[in-house]
């Protein structure tokens, strides 16, 4: 039995969803903490940045040990928009397979997709942690201003962490979701949607 059609102004579909399972997962909560991370850190590239062009052109130095800080900042950012992108689902996939096929398959691979980042960003947690301790016992240094290393890599594991705690979020969410199959236009200004497998 398939279900009424539905239409929105435009031809647009409106889309069909139970109360009890939403079509998509629901939003992930707390996302401010990403939101606002980004944030900081994007303006202390920019400050940092905009700091080096300046003392560049009106004098004969360079604050050339920013750019250590600025690799830090930008590896930093990358975990940040990772953390972020999970918890959004917005991770990548081969759309061409994870968006196909009735609802249980995609909600299948969705599921599936979702629990690899948790497992690999938890193998890359605990591997990390180790890389951390090394550089704590054997007071490695940073080769531009000669801080301790085991500042820059300790937050590794952090936000590694932080991916798969998203990750696993993300499963959860996912469970709770119809994955109901996307509208299909007929061509003549109406749309139905699939009937669920």
């Amino acid at each position: 039995m398939t279900p009424p059609s539905s239409t929105r102004p435009g031809g647009a579909a409106a889309p069909d969803t139970s109360p009890l399972a939403p079509a998509t997962p629901p939003p992930a909560k707390g996302l401010w903490l990403e939101d606002w991370l980004t944030v900081l850190i994007m303006a202390l590239l920019a400050l940092i940045t905009f700091a080096n062009v300046i003392v560049r052109y009106f004098t004969d130095g360079s604050f050339a040990w920013t750019e250590e800080i600025s690799v830090f900042l930008m590896i930093l950012l990358a975990m940040v928009a990772g953390s972020a992108a999970v918890a959004r689902d917005l991770h990548i996939r081969i759309e061409y397979f994870a968006d196909r096929g009735n609802a249980r398959r995609r909600k299948a691979f969705a599921r599936f997709g979702a629990l690899m980042v948790a497992l690999l960003f938890a193998l890359i947690c605990v591997l990390s942690i180790r890389v951390v301790y090394d550089d704590y016992r054997f007071e490695e240094t940073s080769p531009g201003i000669g801080v301790p290393q085991w500042w820059y890599s300790v937050w590794l594991p952090i936000f590694s962490a932080l991916i798969t705690i998203r990750a696993l979020g993300l499963f959860a969410r996912q469970g709770k979701a119809s994955f109901e199959a996307p509208a299909d236009d007929t061509g003549d200004g109406t749309v139905t949607t699939k009937e669920l497998a």
